[in-house]
């Protein structure tokens, strides 16, 4: 029998603790989950940006540690490939290894600028130059795949690049970024999958605050 942890650090705030919990959930593994607290010196390191090197989310699987979300997923993908977090199509695969990657070492500006922040609302927010072209990049990769596949997903069905880009779609809405119908839609997808209505919902409960991730005008 298999015996899965995965741990991670704030909902409210953790993007990436969000991109490998929904990988682990898409991929039907069962597991349980292990909570740091955001007062932990090391998470709060990574989720402010200071640290060079990501651990958590961390996969603890029958033995085999795995950190890192892209690892995540493709170990996953390895042990579950029914669940298809990578496409069985090789166009599809690459393509969905590429758009994962980008998010995964880029879009430092918008990160920075528009942290994730599940229950935050920030209805006037200004979003800079640089920050705006991250912004203009992703909805960019988005309206591509989604032209492409036909949606609703990036690459038609649901895949470690709908993972990847979902806390995307939270920072999205909390700062009320302006999107056109397509991105929109997408989403409206993302926000709409049970995982998503589970983890935003626990993200809401927590107590902690960490002052320095919310937005002061």
């Amino acid at each position: 029998m298999d015996d899965a942890t995965l741990t991670i650090s704030s909902k409210n705030y953790s993007s990436w603790a969000l991109r490998g919990w929904l990988m682990t959930k898409f991929s039907g593994l069962p597991f349980s989950e292990k909570v740091i607290s955001p007062d932990d010196p090391a998470m709060r390191a990574e989720l402010l940006l200071l640290s060079s090197s990501f651990l958590v989310p961390c996969l603890s699987h029958n033995g085999i540690k795995v950190w890192d979300t892209l690892a995540i997923g493709e170990y996953l993908n390895e042990i579950e490939p029914a669940a298809l977090l990578l496409p069985a199509d090789r166009a599809k695969r690459s393509l969905c290894r590429s758009i994962s990657g980008e998010m995964h070492s880029g879009f430092g500006p918008m990160r920075s600028a528009l942290p994730m922040n599940l229950k935050g609302d920030f209805p006037n927010f200004k979003v800079w130059t640089r920050a705006q072209g991250d912004i203009d990049r992703i909805t960019g990769i988005w309206r591509e795949c989604l032209h492409l596949y036909g949606g609703p997903f990036l690459l038609g069905e649901r895949s470690m690049a709908d993972a990847m880009y979902a806390p995307v779609v939270t920072r999205f809405l909390t700062y009320h970024v302006k999107l056109d119908d397509i991105c929109s839609a997408y989403c409206e997808t993302i926000m709409a999958l049970p995982e998503m209505i589970e983890w935003i919902g626990a993200a809401k409960q927590e107590p902690e605050n960490v002052e320095e991730l919310e937005v002061e005008f």
